[in-house]
């Protein structure tokens, strides 16, 4: 077993064929489907999976050492998570930035002077094709709900909340806190934090890589038999 080099500690883009697909069942959000994969010894693999639009996420910053969060329920898990604001990638033309402006504005009712890219992440990548980034936002000030902004469901009932940054990461630790982009935004604003790497996180415009991946991955989707939407 090598030891990796410095250059060499990164994900890969890569696409094995698939020779079939299917769309089993759709959803508001995700379809669920199965694909017949062909492994590079010729054998066929069968995967299922769902398509996901994508996500951005806030961790929103304060000059008082304070993160804005919100506690929302989730019913697939039967809990209510205390979360960043965050939300889908499902605006046709939407920049991941002004997504991730406008979610900070309509579940907080914040706007940030500062942006950076935090961390990129998949968040199930066995299971799902859910990509999420989650954005630093700093020079923090109140901001209007956007306009036709009207919250439903689950967001219609959520608790918004500062949170002492100190306490999210001893709750996390101590395993009290869940939500993936949470404990990816908190842990990973704390590591820029302590290791002085503040001002070298990546612009907020830095590329995604992952989004490439995936629209590259769907468009071949399309042309294949089975494929609905």
């Amino acid at each position: 077993m090598h030891v990796l080099a410095a250059e060499e500690v990164t994900d890969r883009p890569l696409a094995w064929p698939v020779v079939s697909h299917q769309v089993r069942g759709s959803g508001a959000v995700s379809d669920f489907v199965n694909d017949a994969v062909q492994v590079p010894d010729g054998g066929l693999m069968n995967r299922q999976y769902l398509l996901h639009p994508g996500a951005v996420g806030v961790v929103a910053w304060d000059a008082e050492d304070r993160i804005a969060v919100v506690r929302q329920y989730r019913h697939p898990v039967s809990f209510e998570l205390l979360e960043p604001p965050a939300g889908l990638l499902d605006a046709d033309g939407e920049s991941w930035l002004a997504a991730a402006q406008r979610e900070l504005a309509e579940e907080a009712g914040l706007q940030a002077g500062d942006w950076r890219v935090l961390v990129d992440v998949f968040t199930s990548p066995g299971a799902g094709q859910e990509s999420l980034r989650i954005y630093l936002a700093r020079e923090l000030a109140a901001a209007p709900v956007p306009d036709g902004f009207v919250a439903h469901d689950e967001e219609a009932h959520m608790e918004v909340a500062w949170a002492e940054r100190r306490d999210l990461v001893a709750a996390i630790l101590a395993g009290r806190l869940e939500n993936p982009t949470m404990v990816s935004g908190v842990l990973a604003l704390e590591v820029a934090r302590l290791s002085g790497r503040l001002d070298d996180l990546r612009a907020a415009d830095a590329p995604w890589p992952a989004r490439a991946a995936r629209d590259a991955h769907n468009a071949e989707l399309a042309g294949l038999d089975g494929h609905a939407g």
